[in-house]
């Protein structure tokens, strides 16, 4: 089924929606969740958060990209459910890696201050990603979006795990300079 008539099931509160989305977005929710949070069943617990935020958020909300849209809401609660379980512990997680290795010149504030800096960040990041070869941008949307590891990006890609870790931090030290240029400071 296409993007739009899910949107409009929702929009017509049909209960279609659910299972519509569900079938069309399913597995990239619990890939998503699943790379975050290490778990199958946590991963399938997430797509059911992201199915009931989804269609308590549509309407109002009219999403221009649907894939985008539902892959965000979750990401951002496996995320927050990863927080939640790990509050008080650390290890050799992929999360805590990924999360390491972008956290040092990538953070969110809370202030209107910092709301309007993370905006205008935002805004760089993507200029910087746009720049990127599509290999290179893939490469980096993967680690830094989906949490894979270098491992599964090496699979997917068909490139060697050397190559992608010494891509990933060219273009780490490539996106902090970019950054620096435009006056954030890191």
């Amino acid at each position: 089924m296409e993007d739009e008539k899910i949107i409009e099931l929702y929009f017509s509160r049909s209960e279609d929606a659910i299972p519509k989305t569900e079938e069309k977005f399913g597995k990239l929710c619990i890939s998503i969740a699943k790379n975050i949070l290490g778990s199958e069943e946590d991963a399938k617990e997430c797509l059911n958060d992201t199915l009931f935020v989804v269609w308590n958020s549509i309407p109002p909300k009219r999403p221009g990209n649907l894939p985008a849209f539902v892959g965000k809401i979750s990401r951002n609660i496996a995320l927050n459910n990863f927080r939640r379980k790990n509050t008080q512990k650390r290890g050799g997680n992929e999360t805590f890696a990924v999360l390491d290795e972008i956290s040092k010149f990538v953070s969110g504030g809370e202030n209107p201050e910092e709301k309007i800096e993370e905006a205008e960040l935002v805004s760089e990041i993507n200029a910087f990603l746009a720049s990127l070869p599509k290999e290179k941008r893939k490469i980096f949307v993967a680690r830094y979006w989906f949490f894979e590891s270098a491992e599964e990006i090496s699979k997917r890609t068909g490139k060697n795990k050397i190559y992608i870790r010494n891509t990933l931090n060219r273009t780490r030290a490539k996106l902090k300079k970019h950054l620096k240029e435009r006056g954030f400071e890191l």
